[in-house]
């Protein structure tokens, strides 16, 4: 067993599987991604990374009383994700912010984590065809990766505290295997929480000027072949390494943090298109 701390859900023993899982180059390359893309050059206090957000997942999709092999894909979930997350998807112009999703297998059948789960009775084709929904629904629905990143994210951001999302959290079941609310308070709690962090976090001209700027820079370096795209596959701090290690990358960093062009990306407005989201969490069906 292994016991894993965190900040919303608290103190969880999980199985062996789990502890090897976390042990894998891939699953530990995920800390070293940052959830919120370039944003903590601005703002160092949004640094929270892609691992705690996917032990997160796990914890509560354990919570809600998911299957073993639902939490083993909630885990490994953004396993594909991009250096800088989402920024790899201005960097390619994903308007749909779902580049990591195309590579997914890819990365999975190419890391140690098939024979681990092979080991454990499960195979990689569990994880890549299998129907999980408290894991995954589309907009505008609730589901745990969408849930925790809200929760998460509104956190580090000070727009709620921990006993809020705590609070919120014992308002939360499964019904039909789906996440629902059990009251319409919640509901639109949720849903109020979502639409703040939109604006305040994901739309924030600041931090969309943060991901353009590193987006830019990024797409340049890959065109002068001063990045190839497999280096976008490693983690912030290679990638950010190799940035700053050419002097037009060193100065090209150092401009975002000290908010250079700010000014003038306000007045030309972004280059990089973030998908529209809005929440409408279920309420719980008493008639069922």
């Amino acid at each position: 067993m292994i016991k894993v701390n965190d900040p919303i859900y608290g103190t969880f023993e999980l199985p062996r599987l789990f502890e090897d899982l976390l042990q894998t180059a891939a699953v530990r390359r995920l800390e070293a991604i940052h959830h919120s893309g370039a944003i903590f050059l601005v703002n160092p206090d949004l640094s929270h990374n892609r691992l705690s957000h996917s032990i997160g997942v796990l914890l509560l999709i354990r919570m809600l009383g998911g299957s073993e092999l639902e939490q083993v894909a909630g885990l490994l979930h953004d396993l594909s994700h991009t250096a800088f997350s989402h920024v790899g998807d201005y960097v390619f112009n994903n308007k749909e912010e779902d580049y990591h999703e195309h590579l997914f297998e890819a990365v999975l059948v190419n890391s140690e984590i098939p024979a681990i789960l092979e080991k454990y009775g499960y195979t990689q084709a569990q994880v890549l065809s299998g129907n999980f929904s408290i894991l995954e629904q589309p907009l505008p629905l609730l589901c745990a990766d969408r849930l925790d990143y809200t929760l998460r994210d509104a956190m580090h951001a000070k727009i709620i505290t921990r006993q809020h999302a705590q609070s919120f959290l014992n308002a939360v079941i499964v019904q039909d295997g789906m996440i629902v609310v059990k009251n319409a308070a919640y509901a639109d709690w949720i849903n109020h929480i979502f639409k703040r962090l939109n604006k305040e976090v994901f739309n924030a001209p600041l931090y969309v000027y943060a991901n353009q700027q590193l987006a830019m820079l990024i797409r340049d370096f890959l065109d002068k072949g001063m990045l190839a795209e497999s280096d976008l596959m490693k983690d912030d701090t290679f990638l950010l390494n190799k940035i700053r290690s050419s002097p037009d990358g060193y100065e090209g960093i150092k401009a975002i943090k000290q908010h250079t062009g700010y000014t003038d990306f306000l007045k030309k407005g972004a280059n990089i298109s973030i998908k529209s989201r809005h929440l409408l969490a279920p309420v719980l069906n008493l008639s069922n």
